[in-house]
Formats: C-alpha cells, structure tokens, sequence
C-alpha cells in the first residue's frame, strides 16, 4: 500500500524535524506569529506604559518631596497606578504565552507522537508493502511483519521503525559533511630539509681532507 507507506514516513519526517529543529525554537516562533496577529494591541500597550512608566520615574527623581511635595505625590499616585496596570499586562502575556505553549506542545504532540501511534495500530495487520518471495530468509521475513502483518509483508510498525533508522542516518551523515576537520592538537609540523644542503654538506669534507693532503 503505497499511500500508507508514504503517510508514514511524511509523519517520521515531522517527527524527526521537529526533533532536529527543537520544540523550544518551533514554540517561540509560533509563538511570536500567534502575537503579532492576536495580542498586537496587548503588546503595542505594554510598551506604552513602559515607556510612560520610565518617564514618570525620572522626573520622580527629579522632583523633590519636600520642596515640590503636592507635585511629588501626583506623579508619585501616577507612577504607582502606571505600574500596576504595566504587571497585570505582564500577568496577561503571560499567561497567554503558557496557555499557548501547552496548546503548541499538544499540538506537536499528536501531529507527531500521537499521530504514529495511531497509524501503527490502526494498520497493524495491513501489509505497507510486499517483500518479493524468498528474497529474505523465513526469520527476518517474520520479524519484518511484527506484530500482526501476513508474513511475507512489511507491517506499518517495522516500516515506521526503518523510516526512522534511515532519517537517523541521514542526519549523521549530514552532521559529519558540515562539521570542519581540525588538525589534532598537539601537532607539530616537521619541515625537510631540501637536498641542497646534503649534498653541500657531503662534499664539504672531501674538499677539506684535500687540503690537507697538499
């Protein structure tokens, strides 16, 4: 069944990009999409009453609660409300941010986990596909059909598992072609020296014990 065989390995790819790419980075990235469309406004407001609640501080500092004391307590009455309503903002966001993490991560959850689960058991005694006659031998024909498959088939578990081990595969291969080769530590390079010299120095004591021979 060539549809279910590719459903499942689409699914095993999911799987294994999201496993590749981090949940983490995926969750914020949505994340960060989900805000600029829903909580714009939120978030155009916190930075607002952020930016005011600065403003209200330094001109707190400047002002004196002696000499300016009805002044002081305006902007101080100002600066308590501004932050007030700035945390229960923060307390929003946040809250948004934890109850889309839990969504995002049921999300994952059942588009990748979930969804093999599902397609394993639902599939189990459904061949994916059919193995030519005797091109394995009687065991490993048997362990390929596990756990329900006619033998002689590739059940949905075993191709699932091969999906994986492959993709597994492939990603170390890749890991190995981008990572540079360094030059082990410790090592010393060794310079030759050229035959000009050898020979130089070779003939240097012949023409010496001439000398002396005159």
């Amino acid at each position: 069944m060539p549809s279910l065989a590719i459903l499942i390995f689409i699914v095993v790819l999911l799987t294994q990009t999201v496993s590749w790419v981090g949940k983490t980075v995926l969750q914020e990235l949505a994340f960060a999409a989900y805000s600029r469309v829903f909580l714009s406004g939120t978030a155009s407001k916190q930075r607002a009453l952020r930016k005011q609640v600065l403003t209200d501080k330094a001109e707190l500092a400047k002002t004196s609660s002696q000499d300016e004391f009805a002044k002081w307590a305006k902007l101080r009455r100002k600066l308590d409300k501004g932050i007030a309503d700035l945390e229960k903002i923060n307390n929003s966001l946040t809250s948004a941010r934890t109850g889309f993490g839990l969504k995002f991560s049921t999300l994952i959850w059942t588009t990748t986990t979930g969804a093999q689960l599902v397609l394993v058991w639902w599939y189990r005694r459904q061949p994916v596909f059919w193995l030519p006659k005797g091109w394995l031998p009687g065991p490993a024909a048997w362990l390929l059909s596990l756990p329900s498959a006619p033998k002689g088939a590739v059940s949905s578990a075993a191709w699932c598992a091969v999906c994986k081990r492959v993709l597994a595969t492939l990603e170390e291969v890749v890991k190995d072609l981008l990572t540079p080769v360094s030059a082990p530590a410790g090592a010393v390079p060794v310079s030759v020296p050229s035959q000009a010299p050898q020979q130089q120095a070779k003939i240097e004591p012949l023409e010496l014990e001439h000398e002396k021979l005159d």
